[in-house]
């Protein structure tokens, strides 16, 4: 504050009146010339540098960080938890030292006491920042914040019997209990299914418009960031990662999901932000040298006709479109219930047929019973009632015609790249020689962008690049039949992105009759000739299908530009909020 003396005339002689006070009011977190590192000597690597940012008290800001962009690191900063190399944080104008009650924090990974019930993880908080409260008013505000995340049933319930969506709100309820100036929220939904994440969501922005929080949101969906936040900010990925343009989200409050997908506006925002951060992941992306590779002339022994026919991997023209090559007949699975007095009825007639050579996506919220038809497709798990028949065989267990790509890949730890992709070239192409097999290997590694990392083992390896090795060792099989359950699903935006167009790009080459389960509307449409929407479970079926006439090859980039993009979403969207409201 300054005061500022002020003389006046009165009846002719000066006369000094009472000082105005002037209010100067600080911003309720300021950034200045931030930097941060890591290791020391020849191993110091930059983390951030170079980071400027002020936020008004009562804002909501969505920063869009990407694996490795220092996004973790720069909550940890603003909550007090590191100390910077460089620079000054300020929280209303007064430097940040020490972790406190007023910056509540919520991680990705849920950090709860797992023999502490919902009730007592949320009463620790609130029991050490008020402790000169009555037990009772301590109570009342730890049943209050439970409450509001809508757990009050749950009370007494431990984590371990809890979702990992329930688990979250825990999270969420014990930092808001301590009554926090400023809430610092790093992923803390990127782990949940789309449902449980729309829904939290909501009762953060409701808390937000309740409790006039000032509110720092870590997500890596733009989508997300859009909906919930006043303004967008890229966090480029590092080293030395720093902040791109800021977006201003103009859009009117409250936001209706389904009507964005309507408004100008969020279309057009949604383009800008998504193609600076398209740009980024190009400006990141090096010369995998792919083109060095020639993929040998030889089929696996999966193939009916291998011993004969030496042609090349990609389909004959003429067996291209063969009809039924894949076809579901009034598929059903049925699980006992835990007590085993009952059973539960999961998927309950799913009627399906595929193209050779067609790529379908299956979308549906959690439980729908997606992942249980792909799971009886590869042969992991047993049909109930009905059949599957793939190119006249009838599927009776798992086999190497069918390539799986699950969405944490399952690699050797120890084994190399290579290796790890090796083990399965070497069983279904016995007849070939060992410079073919490893041509097989060496291209598809190639192709995912691995030619860098051919012989590093699989456990020094980040999230994105294992499940790059876990689709090259998919496509190296040459199946007949590409499954892939959420194979994006761990991953943040830059990468899944880059790793969808790795993904169309190899599947052009070969045209592998494809299947993916996702919950993203944007993959789904993006991968598929027909989106296969199922119905919530239990008794899921077919709902509807979306035949997606699309050109290809696609890209992300070419989807955001084509005028029946926005309908193609609206159908699935719709369909999905039509799921919900009749759960």
């Amino acid at each position: 504050m300054s005061a500022v003396l002020r003389s006046v005339e009165v009846e002719g002689r000066l006369a000094v009146v009472k000082p105005v006070i002037s209010k100067q009011i600080q911003p309720a977190i300021q950034l200045k010339q931030i930097a941060k590192s890591y290791g020391e000597g020849h191993n110091k690597t930059s983390v951030l540098k170079d980071i400027n940012l002020s936020i008004e008290d009562g804002e909501f800001i969505a920063i869009v960080g990407f694996s490795g962009s220092g996004k973790t690191t720069l909550i940890s900063l603003i909550a007090g938890l590191i100390h910077p190399d460089q620079g000054q944080i300020l929280k209303s104008g007064l430097p940040v030292t020490s972790p406190g009650p007023d910056r509540g924090v919520v991680f990705q990974n849920y950090s709860l006491m797992p023999w502490l019930s919902v009730f007592d993880n949320v009463a620790l908080a609130v029991d050490q920042v008020y402790k000169h409260w009555p037990a009772a008013q301590r109570k009342a505000q730890t049943e209050k914040y439970i409450r509001m995340v809508n757990l009050g049933a749950a009370m007494d319930k431990k984590p371990a019997e809890l979702s990992g969506g329930m688990r979250q709100r825990v999270n969420v309820a014990r930092a808001l209990a301590a009554n926090p100036e400023i809430l610092l929220l790093d992923e803390p939904l990127s782990a949940l299914d789309a449902l449980t994440r729309g829904k939290l969501q909501d009762e953060i922005l409701k808390i937000w418009e309740q409790e006039k929080k000032t509110v720092i949101l870590i997500t890596n969906d733009v989508d997300e960031a859009i909906y919930m936040a006043d303004r967008v900010i890229p966090l480029n990925p590092g080293p030395g990662a720093t902040f791109g343009p800021e977006f201003r989200v103009g859009l009117e409050r409250p936001r209706d999901r389904t009507e964005l997908n309507h408004n100008p506006e969020f279309k057009k925002l949604r383009a800008e932000i998504t193609r600076y951060l398209m740009q980024i992941g190009i400006a990141q992306t090096q010369d995998t040298g792919q083109d060095k590779v020639v993929l040998p002339d030889v089929r696996p022994n999966t193939s009916n006709d291998w011993k004969l026919d030496h042609s090349a991997l990609k389909p004959k023209l003429d067996e291209k479109e063969k009809p039924r090559y894949l076809e579901f007949s009034k598929l059903s699975k049925v699980y006992p219930t835990p007590n085993g007095n009952s059973s539960v009825m999961v998927v309950d007639g799913f009627d399906l047929m595929m193209k050779k050579g067609e790529f379908i996506s299956i979308i549906g919220h959690s439980g729908c019973g997606k992942s249980t038809v792909l799971s009886m497709t590869a042969g992991l798990t047993g049909i109930s009632e009905g059949g599957i028949v793939l190119d006249n065989k009838e599927i009776d267990g798992a086999g190497p015609d069918r390539g799986v790509v699950f969405q944490a890949p399952s690699l050797f730890p120890w084994l190399t790249a290579f290796e790890n992709v090796s083990l399965g070239v070497d069983k279904v192409y016995p007849h070939a020689s060992q410079s073919e097999r490893d041509d097989i290997v060496e291209y598809y590694l190639t192709r995912v962008g691995l030619a860098g990392s051919l012989h590093k083992k699989a456990a020094e390896m980040s999230n994105g690049m294992r499940q790059r090795v876990g689709i090259a060792r998919a496509f190296a099989l040459s199946p007949k039949l590409l499954l892939l359950d959420e194979p994006f699903g761990m991953l943040d935006s830059l990468t899944r992105w880059e790793l969808q167009e790795v993904l169309m790009e190899v599947w052009e080459r070969t045209h592998v009759t494809a299947i993916v389960v996702t919950h993203d509307v944007d993959e789904a449409i993006l991968l598929a000739d027909r989106v296969v929407m199922m119905t919530n479970g239990p008794h899921a079926k077919i709902g509807k299908i979306e035949t997606i006439d699309l050109p290809r090859p696609r890209t992300r980039k070419a989807l955001l530009d084509h005028p029946d993009y926005y309908r193609y979403r609206e159908s699935l969207l719709t369909f999905l909020a039509d799921c919900e409201h009749s759960h």
